[in-house]
């Protein structure tokens, strides 16, 4: 697919969907596939959103090289074309991240977000380097997830000039960090898509971004399929209004109970089962999230009205 294609594609909101787990911690690719039905019929749809599988969020770090193809395919063959499905890569050197770009193709994904190699300790002429090959090697989509608040995980905006010119560079997951200009990478959003990753939704719509992520969509998309639609009509104070209600105090949650037992998909996990579709807990040694949270995750979501009739 060429790049404009596939650009009209990523756009939307990007569900980070939790990976579903049996009592023994062994993926359950039956409820994944159950799971995507239901995401779909929520409103995950093309032009509206896309799903990524095995991120940050959906434990993709916790996931064996034998586990993630199986889950990804399963994603794919659920969905049959009707919501793009993106996989994602983390922190692999430059074999490893095209050898599971090429799986991932094969899988039919339409794209892989691909966080920068943290573990080789990255200077930013090997960060280039290292997305040129991946995409000359892999004819698929990339997503480069910047990362500024890990170790040598910042891609500065002359790297990212350089960067989209190669030919699958297809978006940039955007987060400035402290110490960026929030305004800098859009300069490059007539080439590929920013992803807004902040806070600032309106203000990133205002300046050319063409989706954004959460914490939530991948437990309940609703509300976050009506923002896109709300961007998507120009009608941003509502949109920011209406992430503002959810996002700024899931956010605090989030903080506050990772802050006592790690994993990106402790909170999505525990809004998926408060939602009446449970994905089982995070793997070891995360904790899945207490009475006491998650009878305040369940006070926050009625405040929202999401779990009405």
């Amino acid at each position: 697919m060429k790049r404009d294609e596939l650009r009209d594609l990523i756009v939307g909101a990007v569900a980070t969907v939790p990976t579903p787990f049996d009592d023994d911690f062994n993926v359950d690719n039956g409820r994944i596939a159950e799971a995507t039905e239901r995401w779909i019929d929520q409103g995950l749809v093309n032009g509206k959103a896309i799903i990524k599988v095995a991120a940050a969020m959906g434990e993709g770090p916790q996931l064996g090289d034998d586990e993630w193809p199986g889950l990804l395919s399963t994603v794919v063959g659920a969905a049959r074309g009707r919501v793009p499905i993106v996989g994602a890569i983390h922190s692999k050197d430059t074999v490893r991240s095209i050898k599971h770009a090429k799986q991932a193709l094969d899988l039919g994904a339409v794209a892989i977000q691909v966080n920068p190699p943290l573990n080789s300790e990255p200077s930013q002429d090997d960060i280039l380097r290292y997305y040129g090959d991946l995409s000359d090697a892999v004819d698929i989509g990339i997503i480069v997830y910047n990362n500024p608040w890990a170790p040598n995980g910042r891609i500065f905006i002359e790297t990212f000039r350089k960067m989209v010119e190669f030919e699958n560079i297809v978006a940039i997951k955007w987060e400035p960090g402290t110490d960026a200009d929030f305004e800098e990478v859009f300069e490059l959003a007539s080439t590929v898509n920013i992803i807004d990753n902040t806070i600032d939704m309106a203000r990133g719509r205002k300046l050319g971004s063409r989706g954004f992520t959460s914490i939530g969509s991948g437990a309940y998309p609703p509300p976050y399929v009506r923002i896109w639609d709300m961007l998507e009509a120009g009608r941003l104070d509502e949109a920011q209004a209406a992430w503002d209600k959810v996002d700024k105090p899931l956010r605090r949650f989030y903080d506050k109970v990772t802050s006592k037992s790690g994993g990106q998909g402790r909170v999505t996990k525990g809004m998926s089962e408060i939602m009446g579709y449970p994905m089982g807990s995070c793997r070891p040694p995360s904790l899945p999230l207490s009475p006491e949270e998650m009878a305040e995750l369940r006070g926050m979501m009625e405040g929202w009205g999401w779990l009405e009739g």
